[in-house]
């Protein structure tokens, strides 16, 4: 199938999502209109390759393709996404005109699946809070004396959310002597014990994990999803994990039960992105507090690059896409 390829990102994020030899697997199956990405639909180069695209290859920060867009771009058949959501650039027009639409959000969800299973595995071994101890005192520190519940073996581990990085976390935990259960109340008991874990409701993961990992989409119904309700109900000596995002929790609360120092967090997301220099979530030693780095940073932008890529591929074949994303799946995604 003879098919034409554009890219449309702004120039960094294809510089960074894209060098020069992920882009070299598309030919010669398919032509590779131009190796810079169309920036501005409005542009005069953006509507000449507009013209000629069958395939547009989005990154980060692509602009909304709309029906001015779309009018500009009539052989414009497929939309392969290099990152996760899509909704900050698929117009609800092209569902309308029957666009087929890809996501790199299963690439996407890989570094940030591994930077969890990372943190429980440390959380449990308690090795942030017996790390810390040592730099404190510097002399002789005994573990088992500060955390004698500290270890992996058979602790309980709880998911929020069977989501695409949830489903990872526990692909990656399987090796693992934990005991892992999971709250979604779109899983069913089939599918729960298909993938090995124990479904369960969400107050009774919060109240009964050793770990609570947070992989829930951000929705209006899943804001404060984690309230101060929810939050006291935590085990003492749990640890608290979010790579979703700040605004499924109540940080307020949450930094209230930290403050009785009970509670461990780990926190990847926080609302706003970057905190008030004044935050308590800084300098709270119960807190290990990351900016944003559990997503696909570095060489890992490649995997999501490979993702679009091989999309591509498989339409020049006359297959399926592996990965589509369809307007009804928008109202579960983040």
């Amino acid at each position: 199938m003879n098919l034409n390829v554009a890219l449309a990102m702004p120039l960094n994020t294809a510089r960074a999502v894209f060098p020069s030899r992920s882009l070299d697997p598309l030919e010669p199956a398919l032509k590779l209109l131009s190796r810079e990405p169309i920036e501005d639909f409005g542009s005069a180069s953006g509507r000449a390759l507009l013209a000629e695209a069958d395939i547009l290859i989005t990154g980060w920060g692509c602009p909304m393709i709309d029906d001015d867009v779309l009018d500009a771009a009539p052989r414009l058949r497929y939309v392969l996404h290099a990152a996760g959501s899509v909704k900050h650039h698929i117009g609800e027009t092209c569902w309308d005109r029957g666009l087929l639409v890809s996501s790199a959000a299963d690439a996407n969800a890989i570094p940030v699946a591994e930077y969890t299973v990372a943190m429980i595995v440390l959380a449990n071994k308690r090795i942030l809070q017996i790390a810390r101890a040592l730099h404190s005192t510097r002399t002789e520190v005994l573990p088992e004396q500060l955390f004698p519940d500290m270890g992996n073996y058979r602790k309980r581990v709880g998911i929020i959310g069977a989501s695409k990085i949830g489903r990872h976390v526990i692909r990656l935990l399987a090796p693992y002597e934990l005991d892992i259960v999971v709250a979604d109340p779109y899983l069913s008991a089939a599918e729960a014990s298909a993938l090995g874990v124990e479904l369960v409701s969400l107050d009774e993961l919060v109240a009964g994990s050793d770990i609570v990992s947070l992989h829930a989409p951000s929705l209006p119904s899943t804001k404060n999803l984690i309230d101060a309700g929810r939050i006291q109900r935590m085990r003492p000596g749990a640890t608290f994990i979010n790579t979703s995002r700040g605004e499924l929790v109540d940080q307020d609360a949450l930094l209230a039960r930290l403050e009785c120092g009970d509670l461990y967090a780990v926190l990847d997301v926080t609302t706003p992105w970057v905190l008030p220099s004044g935050s308590l979530f800084y300098t709270h030693p119960n807190v290990l507090l990351t900016p944003h780095v559990a997503g696909s940073l570095g060489n890992e932008l490649e995997r999501m690059a490979a993702s679009a890529v091989g999309e591509a591929l498989r339409l020049s074949r006359g297959e399926p896409l592996q990965f589509p994303v369809r307007a009804e799946d928008l109202a579960f995604m983040a």
